[in-house]
């Protein structure tokens, strides 16, 4: 597989508080946290970004949802596809390196028929492009609906592609992006919500309660769970990054990708009120299992799998 060719305009590596949690280092005047990260993402900037990769738009875009980064649908006015997906990466919370990590692991899950939708290749084999100082990827359009989380034939068909994607995430380790851990997740956070006066002052001693009380009970459960295997993950394996059609789901979004437990990729499945979510974790408790044997199946067992294989 040829590796993503990396552009020569980005932006610095982040610092270590942002790429691992999201929370950026403290701010200073300079500091570009301060200033507003797409505000020179307007209309002629995203379009002159798909044009300078060969693409020709017609006009049309459509902003699409999404938390840290920016998102466009544009129509094409000639090309094999009437449309693609333009993906801005929000300045500074990512490395070139980390990017390309995730952008390899789609191509690895794509290479072993595993529905991901991964970044179009440009050029020399780039997935990773830089425009008026924005790093964007393209992808193909994909269209499909929510999954029916309530039908168990949906948890389960979707639990036979969860556990093919991390058989192909235990292959190997990320070395650009972090882990899932309670440092990140949770003091990081903490610490940075309290450096920089988020929390009223009326509020601050029974949040900071209630914080550390809840973090115990994390470390409690780490400490239960021991020695727990870490491979790479989707990250972010909500139901809004699942896109079902008839012929199944496929998933987007690897954005939030890192190392982690499994069980990270299958907590999310749950939703509703408390009766369904009981009744979705029966249903998960033996998908898990599923992902567990397909996870640690001999590598030399074939990950390209049809349905009724598997």
């Amino acid at each position: 597989m040829p590796k993503p060719v990396s552009p020569a305009c980005l932006q610095d590596d982040p610092g270590p508080a942002l790429a691992g949690s999201g929370f950026p280092p403290a701010a200073t005047d300079s500091d570009p946290a301060l200033v507003p990260p797409f505000a020179g993402l307007d209309p002629d900037c995203v379009l002159g970004a798909l044009e300078s990769v060969g693409f020709i738009p017609d006009g049309r875009l459509l902003a699409l949802n999404s938390f840290e980064n920016r998102v466009y649908q544009i129509w094409l006015d000639d090309g094999p596809a009437p449309m693609v997906v333009v993906k801005f990466y929000r300045p500074h919370r990512w490395s070139d390196d980390a990017i390309l990590e995730e952008h390899a692991f789609s191509h690895e899950l794509d290479q072993r028929e595993i529905p991901v939708v991964a970044p179009i290749r440009l050029g020399e084999g780039g997935t990773l492009n830089c425009h008026r100082g924005f790093r964007f990827a393209v992808f193909p359009r994909r269209g499909g609906r929510a999954p029916e989380l309530d039908a168990p034939e949906t948890l389960e068909w979707m639990g036979r592609f969860i556990g093919r994607i991390h058989a192909v995430g235990a292959l190997a380790r990320y070395q650009a992006r972090p882990t899932l851990d309670i440092a990140s997740f949770g003091h990081e956070p903490r610490d940075w919500l309290l450096a920089h006066d988020f929390i009223p002052p009326e509020l601050l001693a029974p949040w900071r309660a209630a914080v550390d009380l809840a973090l115990e009970g994390v470390e409690r459960c780490f400490e239960r769970a021991g020695d727990v295997a870490h491979l790479r993950l989707h990250g972010d394996c909500h139901p809004g990054n699942v896109l079902w059609t008839d012929q199944g789901p496929h998933f987007v979004d690897l954005d939030d990708s890192r190392m982690g437990p499994a069980i990270q990729d299958l907590w999310m499945l749950l939703s509703g009120d408390r009766a369904a979510m009981q009744r979705q974790l029966a249903d998960v408790k033996q998908l898990a299992l599923r992902v567990v044997a397909l996870a640690w199946r001999p590598h030399k067992t074939p990950l390209s799998m049809s349905r009724s294989s598997t």
